[in-house]
């Protein structure tokens, strides 16, 4: 089990620098716009934005090369974007310059959420697939706390202080791209490039108790279809469903809107700069202690009960959220909802998404259908907050939450009566089970 748990950590690590990535940028944010004088529309469309379309861009092409060259050479170039991405914007000494880099790493993020999920799922035994893909979500959290504490640290150790902050990503993109070359590349891609011989070595340190003759025929009887077939085809219509349904209901919680303008929604509710920005590290802190809860329980309670219980936390706290908004409750009230709020999608959606994602499609076309739901969720991660401080501005904040809550009434409807449970079973069982 250690080296698969070595091999899975190591593609889980795309993720940490996933969310170093999405965050780093705050640290510099302000300090861009006086440096280069940019308009608000310039600032938040070019220097900021620019990344959220790289994300955009590597989501729905990111199945290509995952498919073409395999996961580990997918992974390769990811690490290496994000190496580059990280150094261009550390030297760069205009806007269209940042931005191009800024775009860079956002290609490696992207393309990052289909070719590590893909690779751990295709590596990991059924009983412990859960809690290793799991590891990806970890990772981007843990990214996530690093990136604030790292910009704290190397904040206002001079002038172009935020060149180091972007800069020291660089550090865990090589040591990244480093361990990638250590890892061996996915048995089942190796099926899908008639590599049956490798296929057989990886699944004999994958499963040493199973027999790996019998696996790897189970694998072919999978991919015998695979040269006239695409995730758009009839028999698919369901998992195609599943990955497009977890994916929207995952944005419409209203979560990428919590994490861009955690300050801004304290702020509206009244709580001082100093209680806002400390209530944005609190965020961080107990979205990593949930998301770790999920990982462990996974495996054990399964995937379907997981977003059940998501589903629940979600609707009490942002019904919670909302009513607050509408009757001017004030003080701490909204941070705590907001508290529960990150615990629920932390222990559900969080540590869910990427995992069933990864399960639901067949071997031959799961890079596919994970670039579908990927796609899905990036896009809608670029509408939804960009939507924020028009909405809050026009139908108000209370409203907003209201139409979130709505949401994930839907989302508790769909868990309950649409979603099938994916723990415990092979990646080829399943492919039979959900192809109609």
């Amino acid at each position: 089990m250690s080296k698969i748990m070595m091999w899975a950590i190591t593609a889980a690590l795309a993720g940490f620098l996933f969310g170093f990535d999405v965050v780093v940028i705050s640290g510099a944010d302000e300090k861009l716009q006086v440096l280069w004088n940019s308009s608000d529309g310039f600032h938040g469309a070019v220097v900021m934005g620019m990344a959220l379309w790289g994300t955009v861009i590597g989501a729905i092409f990111g199945g290509i090369p995952a498919n073409k060259w395999g996961r580990k050479k997918t992974l390769l170039v990811i690490g290496i974007l994000y190496a580059m991405s990280a150094i261009g914007t550390a030297l760069a000494n205009d806007p269209y310059l940042f931005a191009f880099f800024r775009f860079m790493g956002g290609l490696g993020v992207g393309a990052s959420t289909i070719a590590a999920p893909a690779y751990i799922s295709e590596i990991a035994p059924a009983k412990d697939r859960g809690r290793l893909v799991s590891l990806y979500q970890f990772n981007i959290v843990l990214g996530i706390l690093v990136a604030f504490f790292s910009n704290y640290l190397l904040s206002g150790i001079g002038d172009n202080d935020w060149r180091w902050m972007l800069g020291v990503q660089a550090i865990p993109a090589t040591i990244y791209t480093l361990f990638v070359f250590t890892i061996p590349e996915s048995p089942r891609w190796l099926i899908s490039q008639s590599r049956v011989e490798e296929a057989r070595k990886v699944m004999k340190v994958i499963s040493p108790d199973q027999d790996s003759d019998l696996l790897t025929a189970q694998m072919e009887e999978d991919h015998a279809d695979a040269p006239k077939e695409n995730i758009f085809m009839k028999k698919y219509r369901f998992p195609l469903m599943l990955a497009f349904l977890v994916a929207f209901f995952n944005q419409m919680s209203g979560i990428n809107a919590f994490l861009y303008y955690a300050p801004r929604i304290f702020g509206e509710a009244g709580l001082g700069e100093k209680t806002a920005l400390l209530s944005s590290i609190g965020i961080g802190v107990v979205n990593m202690v949930f998301t770790l809860v999920g990982v462990n329980l996974i495996d054990k309670v399964g995937r379907k009960k997981l977003m059940f219980i998501g589903s629940i936390g979600y609707i009490i706290s942002l019904g919670l959220v909302s009513m607050a908004f509408y009757l001017h409750w004030s003080g701490l009230a909204i941070p705590i909802f907001l508290f529960l709020f990150i615990a629920s999608h932390a222990i559900g959606q969080g540590t869910v998404i990427w995992v069933f994602i990864s399960e639901i499609f067949p071997n031959h076309l799961r890079a596919s259908g994970q670039a579908f739901g990927s796609s899905t969720h990036w896009v809608l991660a670029a509408i939804i907050p960009s939507l924020i401080p028009t909405l809050f501005s026009t139908i108000g904040a209370g409203t907003v939450f209201l139409v979130f809550t709505i949401a994930m009434v839907f989302q508790l409807l769909f868990v309950i009566f649409m979603m099938p449970e994916t723990k415990g079973t092979s990646l080829e069982k399943l492919s039979k089970s959900l192809s109609k």
